[in-house]
């Protein structure tokens, strides 16, 4: 049996003979099907075709991608600490190259993804490294391939190793997470947010949407309830879910600005 991967948003469904009858991820109003209908990949296909490239971001901080770009795009996040190593934002391609680099680097203890459209291949990567996932439990249902090695967490905050905390924020999906990394930004603390809050193309502001490619706002009261979530923490820096999406400096206050911004436009 394979276990088949959705072309469009790249989530890694459980072993099958033939391929599901359809992603429920992308069924989603927040998501969509691609123009040429449900479509559907294996991991042999993605290793033919691409690579995973390696980014020293800063010190601790190391981007992978995969090149040409896949679904959708996001690149993970390898966090490093004197506790080890955590995976943010998954991406789905994995191979032997990938997995040798990553164990010179450490190996993943962890792996943690915002939201169910970064879960791509998370129970392959947690496999080849023995790591755990955590996810919050409101997600529980966008689990395409459940696993014991993933674990369900409650509540608002969930403390990992190494400093590193899971906050709920809520808006882009119930149980949508970010990490706080305190010793990011030369120890002035970074979020890593995926789209949860994202970084927009004038990197001095963020946003926050319900869908993204299909453009549905979220209400004000689910903003305020994210920037509510994150306040406690120390940042300078967002690094969002691709490349170049990231604030360098006064990260705190740009969401500050931005949530203020974003409810004047939508208020009635």
């Amino acid at each position: 049996m394979e276990p088949y991967i959705c072309f469009t948003c790249g989530t890694q469904f459980a072993p099958s003979e033939e391929p599901p009858a359809a992603c429920p991820i992308c069924e989603d109003e927040r998501q969509y099907i691609g123009y040429g209908g449900q479509q559907w990949t294996t991991m042999a296909e993605l290793q033919r075709e691409r690579e995973n490239e390696f980014r020293q971001l800063e010190p601790g901080l190391i981007g992978i991608g995969t090149r040409p770009a896949f679904a959708i795009g996001q690149r993970a996040l390898l966090v490093q600490t004197d506790e080890g190593n955590l995976l943010w934002d998954c991406i789905t391609l994995l191979d032997e190259a990938t997995v040798a680099a990553v164990r010179e680097l450490g190996g993943i203890r962890a792996i943690a993804i915002s939201h169910p459209h970064y879960y791509s291949a998370m129970v392959e990567w947690a496999r080849a490294f023995g790591a755990t996932i955590h996810l919050h439990a409101d997600e529980q249902p966008y689990v395409m391939r459940p696993d014991d090695a993933i674990q369900y967490w409650h509540g608002e905050t969930q403390p990992l190793f190494g400093g590193l905390t899971l906050i709920r924020c809520g808006g882009h999906f119930e149980g949508a997470q970010v990490l706080h990394w305190p010793a990011g930004a030369e120890g002035r603390g970074a979020l890593l947010t995926g789209d949860i809050i994202n970084v927009v193309q004038d990197r001095r502001y963020v946003s926050f949407m319900y869908s993204y490619p299909n453009l549905i706002p979220l209400p004000a009261k689910a903003v305020r309830r994210i920037v509510a979530a994150v306040a406690p923490y120390s940042y300078d820096r967002i690094y969002g879910a691709w490349w170049e999406r990231v604030v360098e400096r006064d990260a705190k206050a740009a969401v500050a600005r931005s949530a203020e911004r974003y409810i004047a436009a939508i208020a009635e």
